[in-house]
């Protein structure tokens, strides 16, 4: 390979890699980040671990330094992902589903001003089941109710679930939830396809400040909705923006502005266990 077609290839790299910037290595209590969130009124990146780690909220800066962590009395069956409202309230997707078995999914809320305590803070539980699953868990071929993703607007919840069904692991299903506390039957609204691999899995969700722009995590890449109306996201305009080129398992995303994203990978099976920032544009 001559030096001219070296140099071609390293600035195509460079060209298709400068959406993304790394921030910092996060330190080993988060080793595996499921979910991250901004808040209004608040500086922090807020953090959580998934199933099998401690029950716990990390405030996190910019450059990857835990400068909070908040005790939650729950247990962390599976904690998933993280959203807000616009009033800072935190809420906490503790509906992992590996088997599509469980029967206890639940959205724990974490009241704005709990935010400051330092005891064990007390959550609202929102529970609820999928309108579509009759089997717990069911055959292979309907695993489709493992959920990692989700976001609030207006008033709702949006889950949109991972597949676990081989040769379509890129379905995503779309569900709706009432962002009150009690039991609810999920309402479904949509499905979306990225493609058959693993590596299409959608790991995480968010929605801008202004309500215009719907992103979609998968290991490979940031799916992005925009011009849709309502909360029919799907029949937006759907862009696929791929990752650096380099697969590794990213678990959350989350808007710091209307443009810029941060995102997370865990530190396992070969991944980094980083921070890093996204531009949309």
């Amino acid at each position: 390979m001559n030096k001219l077609i070296i140099l071609l290839l390293i600035l195509n790299a460079s060209c298709e890699n400068e959406n993304i910037k790394f921030l910092a290595e996060l330190p080993k209590s988060l080793d595996e980040v499921s979910g991250t969130e901004t808040t209004v009124n608040s500086d922090y990146i807020w953090m959580l671990n998934d199933g099998g780690n401690a029950s716990k909220l990390y405030g996190v800066s910019a450059k990857g330094n835990i400068k909070e962590e908040l005790k939650i009395d729950a247990k962390n069956n599976d904690w998933e992902d993280l959203t807000s409202d616009e009033e800072g309230n935190l809420y906490i997707g503790d509906f992992g589903n590996n088997d599509s078995k469980r029967k206890n999914l639940s959205i724990l809320k974490v009241k704005k001003k709990a935010l400051n305590d330092k005891g064990k803070i007390d959550v609202d539980r929102i529970s609820f089941s999928y309108p579509n699953q009759k089997k717990f868990p069911p055959k292979n071929k309907n695993l489709y109710f493992d959920c990692e993703a989700f976001f609030y607007f207006n008033g709702n919840f949006y889950l949109f679930t991972k597949s676990r069904v081989e040769k379509d692991f890129g379905k995503t299903t779309l569900y709706k939830v009432p962002a009150k506390k009690g039991k609810h039957v999920a309402e479904l609204l949509g499905t979306f396809n990225t493609c058959s691999d693993m590596d299409c899995w959608i790991t995480s969700a968010d929605i801008s400040d202004d309500g215009k722009t719907v992103v979609l995590l998968s290991p490979k890449s940031v799916w992005t909705f925009t011009n849709f109306k309502g909360d029919d996201f799907f029949n937006g305009t759907s862009t696929e923006i791929p990752l650096n080129g380099r697969i590794s398992q990213k678990e959350s995303i989350c808007f710091n502005n209307n443009n810029t994203l941060y995102i997370t990978d865990e530190k396992a099976h070969g991944s980094e266990g980083n921070l890093y920032q996204f531009h949309l544009k």
